[in-house]
């Protein structure tokens, strides 16, 4: 055996309010002083190294010094006290509202599993394979919302791969994002959600058949300034996969995509 030693580039603060999180949460199950195989602090290190560095359960296990059944456990502990920190999305509309944002951006995020025969329950009581639409693997499409400025804000529950952002969307996000625009909360999207409705602006395509003609001037400079507007706003998913890797390829089951993924926006959010 060859020991080093390493060091995970995560703010201290980060992993001290994740600490204190864990904390909190064996205060409020009645956990004995002492009873646990590892602290509060070694616990928070397990959890960020996952999310971090994509590390496999049995390489934390090894090196925490538990065994592999406790660590799994830890680390879905600290997923779930991270995910109920997340603003629900009336939470995070009334928070732009607050801010005085002038928009939101509404956009779907794919995130792939090692699950080669995924199911989910559909709402017919059949099961539907878990596969991504753009992918050859199994996955999970979850919808998110971000700031004008590309900050993440809010991240729904996950739908099967093969679910169209449309209609992922009508699930988890519309209703609310309706009554916003009529508070002059607009949501800025990209073609995938046309037909979302009154307050969700997406480009205008070309009329079907008649691709060779071209748009109207005024509606190319339309469809140029809302991507303008969008571009930074879809960042927010490409800067929550790369600083937590594992949302790139989540190894656990596909139902816990949702919360893995508001687990990451809640640490996203106190990285800041």
């Amino acid at each position: 055996m060859v020991t080093y030693v390493a060091m995970l580039d995560v703010p201290r603060h980060v992993l001290e309010y994740l600490s204190r999180l864990l904390a909190g949460q064996r205060r409020i199950i009645g956990t004995p002083k002492g009873s646990r195989a590892v602290g509060t602090f070694r616990q928070a290190v397990l959890v960020l190294r996952w999310f971090r560095e994509r590390a496999c359960v049995h390489c934390l296990a090894r090196d925490a010094g538990i065994s592999q059944a406790t660590a799994y456990r830890y680390l879905h502990e600290g997923i779930d006290v991270l995910a109920t920190q997340a603003r629900d999305l009336h939470q995070a509309l009334e928070h732009c509202k607050a801010e005085g944002m002038s928009h939101v951006v509404l956009d779907g995020m794919l995130i792939g599993t090692d699950r080669l025969a995924g199911t989910v329950l559909s709402v017919t009581g059949a099961h539907r394979r878990v596969v991504l639409g753009q992918h050859a693997r199994f996955g999970g499409n979850v919808q998110f919302l971000s700031s004008p400025d590309g900050s993440p804000l809010w991240v729904g529950d996950v739908e099967p791969g093969s679910t169209h952002d449309l209609a992922a969307a009508r699930i988890h996000a519309l209703p609310a994002l309706y009554a916003a625009a009529a508070d002059g909360l607009p949501t800025l999207a990209d073609a995938g959600y046309e037909g979302a409705g009154i307050g969700v602006h997406v480009p205008v395509k070309r009329p079907a058949g008649k691709s060779s003609e071209a748009l109207h001037a005024d509606t190319r400079t339309y469809n140029a300034l809302l991507r303008g507007l969008r571009a930074l706003g879809e960042r927010a998913a490409a800067e929550l996969k790369e600083r937590w890797r594992m949302l790139k390829y989540v190894t656990l089951s596909p139902s816990r995509i949702g919360d893995i993924a508001r687990a990451a926006l809640v640490l996203n959010q106190q990285w800041a």
